[in-house]
């Protein structure tokens, strides 16, 4: 840092503190019953100037080695974050869902299938298998066309899968048990 941008920088953080100097004489002149509440405000102001000075000083005293103590942990420890298997699966999934309506049987059903089950569960104490009529009506008709027992494959396997709305709309169904 030069000389000339350290007293420029010297003269703004100098000014904020006069600007804050005068807004308090202007709100003590022009609300004069409100002495107590302009004070409150001009210190925590202070205190907010004065605490974003010491943040940039000791940023600057101790600046960060390339990311955070926390990044720098993780990559010391060879635990880079990576994308959950399981997550990109059923990515992979759902993607396949909306191409073929053999995907959608064999590929999303069973997941969705597995989601309810537990979900109905352990949320309300209902079998998927059991309460049918429950079950029903509880995941909507969508979801339960899908994922009822006795839902039989496809007879044209290459025929169109689901839309994403649909499948958005099974997931807010399921996320509302």
């Amino acid at each position: 840092m030069t000389l000339r941008s350290a007293l420029a920088e010297a003269r703004r953080l100098a000014s904020l503190p006069v600007l804050l100097t005068i807004a308090l004489v202007a709100a003590l002149v022009f609300v004069p019953g409100r002495t107590e509440l302009a004070l409150h405000v001009y210190l925590l102001a202070l205190a907010t100037l004065a605490l974003g000075w010491l943040v940039t000083v000791l940023s600057r005293a101790h600046p960060p080695a390339r990311g955070s103590s926390f990044d720098l942990g993780l990559r010391e420890t060879g635990h880079a974050l990576q994308p959950l298997p399981e997550l990109a699966r059923l990515e992979r999934e759902v993607t396949l869902a909306t191409t073929t309506a053999f995907d959608v049987h064999f590929r999303l059903r069973p997941v969705l299938r597995r989601i309810a089950e537990r979900t109905l569960q352990s949320r309300r104490g209902i079998e998927l298998d059991r309460d049918a009529a429950v079950s029903s009506r509880l995941l909507g008709a969508d979801l339960w066309e899908l994922v009822r027992p006795d839902r039989e494959p496809p007879a044209d396997r290459g025929a169109p899968g689901i839309d994403l709305p649909s499948i958005g709309r099974m997931v807010s169904a399921l996320e509302a048990l």
